[in-house]
């Protein structure tokens, strides 16, 4: 939908023209992604693995012929310096060379027995003194582990109510997709397949909002909420001072738990932004990175929290619990989470990732003024956005007001041409261990050439 709002300072029939030729562009380009897009289409719907590879606003899919550090290479031969990072998932680089080693060695050594392995004792030994709980289990990815820690709490507390904030996203846990409009709760429309009545069980609130949390868990009835610290899926949209201090009071003063999601927020620290920012939530679920890349998820939960869940698996009946599935904890999963935690999420890398990050966002403030757009920079640790509006959103409705899909689509085509990558929706950057000063100052280059191309001149 058109938003006026978030175009001040845009030339939209410039920017148009300059689409369209940087569409031409990319196709003249990019030969045999076209083939290998066309090839697709005959058995692949929409003719890539997963609809969503085709949002980059390209004019068919590109194809990536292989990735390492902070570059991808497409089939065509171009490389580009990558800042989506597989939105998070190579968050510490493609292909981290600890990782990669420890795949290689794992992988003449079994990959799946449905046994632990003595890579699972040292994970479990990392992630507690890391994230300062102590017990933790396993899963395929972040929506899975948001999927299990709600059910183990459900089972724990004999509620059955999930409260979550307006515009989350914690995968595709379907009991999350319910949203303010106007005010009042709905089912979300884009939502394929749903037949049951997600309002019956989940309760929706705009973050930031304490006078509404607290009004939310009046009646006792909401077993957990499910929240990143930060917002960062709708755009990112940082608490206000001293929210989470008094949310974390509101929820425990009504019987409910709180679960981090930190499957973004990692970009803050070794320990996420739960640690950087002294909270304290009874569960903590981190999926992409964690792996370095290799599909695995985790959730951890208090001694407390832990206890309950054990006494409610050993008073259940026999049979399956609706938890796990069987390549859960995999050895080759786990040899990548020993590589990752111990060798690569280090304070070293942080260090790295923060001082590029900062440079990033200076330089993308300076572009923004020297250009005189009403836009901000909003940035989480290595993780940097800037949003059409002057100041941050202060909520998800806010937040989805100023979302621009055709210019930001115009916008990441021009880098793309540019030889730079950056997600794909909003105007989302990732700094990793391996990304430069230079490959900053390539993406501050290549997005001075675009907005040179699409503004009003002065």
């Amino acid at each position: 939908m058109h938003k006026p709002n978030t175009r001040q300072g845009i030339d939209w029939g410039r920017a148009q023209a300059f689409a369209q030729a940087e569409r031409e562009a990319f196709t003249r380009n990019n030969p045999r992604s076209a083939a290998l897009a066309e090839r697709a289409q005959q058995h692949l719907l929409f003719g890539v693995p997963l609809h969503w590879m085709r949002d980059w606003g390209t004019p068919f899919a590109l194809h990536v012929d292989h990735a390492s550090g902070a570059q991808v290479t497409d089939v065509d031969g171009h490389t580009r310096v990558d800042f989506c990072l597989g939105d998070t998932g190579a968050m510490f680089g493609h292909s981290p060379e600890p990782v990669a080693r420890a795949l290689a060695a794992q992988a003449s050594r079994g990959y799946t027995t449905m046994l632990a392995s003595e890579d699972a004792a040292v994970v479990g030994e990392q992630l507690a003194s890391r994230f300062g709980l102590p017990f933790w289990q396993f899963a395929m990815s972040a929506t899975d582990a948001n999927r299990y820690i709600v059910r183990w709490i459900r089972a724990a507390t004999g509620r059955s109510k999930l409260l979550v904030f307006n515009g989350c996203y914690h995968g595709t846990i379907e009991d999350v997709f319910v949203d303010l409009v106007d005010g009042r709760p709905v089912q979300r429309d884009s939502l394929l397949g749903q037949v049951h009545n997600l309002l019956e069980h989940t309760v929706v609130v705009e973050f930031n909002d304490l006078p509404a949390l607290e009004a939310a868990l009046a009646d006792g009835d909401v077993a957990c909420v499910l929240a990143e610290p930060v917002m960062t899926n709708i755009g990112m949209v940082l608490p206000a001072a001293g929210f989470w201090e008094q949310a974390q009071e509101v929820i425990r003063r009504h019987g409910a738990l709180l679960v981090l999601d930190e499957t973004h927020t990692i970009s803050t620290g070794p320990g996420g932004y739960t640690r950087a920012h002294g909270l304290s939530p009874d569960a903590l679920v981190l999926g992409k990175p964690v792996g370095g890349g290799v599909p695995c998820a985790v959730y951890g939960m208090s001694a407390d929290l832990a206890e309950r869940a054990m006494q409610a698996k050993h008073s259940a009946p026999p049979g399956h619990s609706g938890i796990g599935t069987t390549l859960t904890g995999n050895m080759l999963a786990m040899a990548a989470m020993r590589a990752a935690l111990t060798e690569v999420m280090t304070s070293e890398a942080y260090d790295h990732m923060l001082a590029q990050a900062g440079q990033l966002a200076r330089g993308l403030k300076e572009m923004i003024s020297r250009y005189r757009l009403p836009w901000c920079v909003t940035q989480v640790g290595a993780r940097v956005e800037f949003q059409f509006i002057p100041t941050p959103p202060v909520n998800g409705s806010e937040a989805d007001r100023i979302l621009d899909g055709e210019l930001e689509h115009i916008l990441h085509l021009g880098l793309l041409n540019r030889g730079v990558m950056i997600t794909p929706f909003h105007n989302m950057m990732l700094i990793s261990p391996c990304t430069q000063a230079a490959d900053v100052e390539s993406l501050l280059g290549a997005l001075d050439q675009v907005l040179r191309q699409i503004t009003t001149p002065s």
